[in-house]
């Protein structure tokens, strides 16, 4: 789920709550700037979701140099 900065200020209880069954993005200006999502949700799956972030035809040092200059 994505919601605005705005409507999460508004709503945040409800939104916490639903936190704990799906992520919920928040965006200010059409980007996404946070992520709530369960302490409880499989490690396993984070990791997964981390690494297919990257594509497979990039090496390492690609995308650390890639991540280093975004900032």
């Amino acid at each position: 789920m994505s919601i605005i900065a705005t409507e999460l200020k508004a709503n945040l209880s409800k939104y916490l709550l639903l936190a704990a069954s799906e992520d919920v993005f928040i965006t200010r200006n059409g980007k996404t700037i946070a992520k709530f999502t369960s302490p409880y949700q499989n490690k396993l799956d984070i990791l997964d979701e981390l690494v297919g972030s990257v594509p497979a035809t990039m090496t390492l040092e690609e995308a650390r140099e890639e991540r280093l200059s975004k900032i």
